[in-house]
């Protein structure tokens, strides 16, 4: 079961997942939500749209836009509307 952690801290696990260009993508129904707080940020994929992100806090330490999602992603990738994925050191455990 895949899980997210970081700073010593489980962020996502589930069993329910998508992987796209070697990302785990959590449900946001997996997210322990007391650990993410919106960002302003925004990127552009030429194929998935528009990427949101979350910036992490735990145990007083913060990182900023360290997680990503899709809040309307375009037709080749409607299967992660509504998932979540990390990078900036956050751990993403396939087999925990």
């Amino acid at each position: 079961m895949p899980r997210a952690v970081w700073n010593g801290v489980v962020l996502a696990e589930t069993d329910a997942f998508e992987t796209v260009e070697g990302n785990v993508y959590f449900p946001a129904s997996s997210l322990k939500k007391e650990y993410f707080k919106n960002s302003t940020t925004t990127t552009v994929c030429g194929w998935k749209g528009t990427a949101n992100y979350y910036t992490l806090s735990v145990n007083g330490k913060e990182n900023a836009d360290a997680a990503w999602y899709y809040a309307t992603p375009k037709d080749a990738a409607k299967n992660i509307t509504g998932y979540v994925a990390f990078w900036k050191g956050v751990q993403v455990e396939k087999d925990a």
